[in-house]
């Protein structure tokens, strides 16, 4: 069994028409969304073995306060193939981790993030908000084998799910 837990990047700013859109930063929802979420994930006890990420600035200020409240130790890859990647290049980096990882934390942006749900789930209609957090499981011991609708979709959770307001 592997599990892939997919980690849209927060909310980011848009405030500085200067900067690229690899460095703009989490704006102020993003920096209070990002470690809610961090604690959600954590109450439902799923642990790291490895996180990959993509190397833009709001991605890893997002991942920041997951390494945080999760006090991660361990290996963290910085992958810039995913960086506002088509989902076949997303794919392709999972199909080559290593086979001693389980449980694998992604950080990432759509639409790529959305096309490979869809791709792994065989149908997911819905939008990955920012900060939004998809858990899937896979029958599977190798990563390599990953591949079209196996993924069993254990639970979707972002922000505004939690907004009592």
């Amino acid at each position: 069994m592997k599990e892939l837990i997919l980690i849209r990047h927060a909310k980011s700013s848009w405030s500085n028409p200067l900067l690229e859109d690899f460095e703009r930063p989490l704006n102020k929802r993003g920096a209070k969304n990002a470690p809610f979420m961090a604690k959600i994930l954590k109450q439902k006890e799923v642990n790291p073995d490895l996180i990959i990420s993509s190397p833009s600035k709001r991605t890893k200020d997002t991942l920041e306060f997951f390494i945080k409240e999760f006090d991660y130790k361990g290996e963290i890859i910085f992958e810039e193939s995913i960086y506002e990647a088509p989902y076949i290049n997303i794919l392709k980096v999972i199909k080559n981790i290593d086979d001693k990882h389980k449980t694998i934390f992604l950080f990432g942006h759509n639409p790529g993030f959305n096309d490979l749900a869809d791709f792994l789930l065989g149908r997911f209609e819905e939008n990955i908000p920012t900060c939004g957090v998809l858990k899937l499981n896979f029958n599977i011991s190798k990563w390599e084998d990953i591949k079209e609708k196996i993924g069993i979709l254990e639970f979707f959770i972002y922000p505004k799910m939690f907004d009592k307001s």
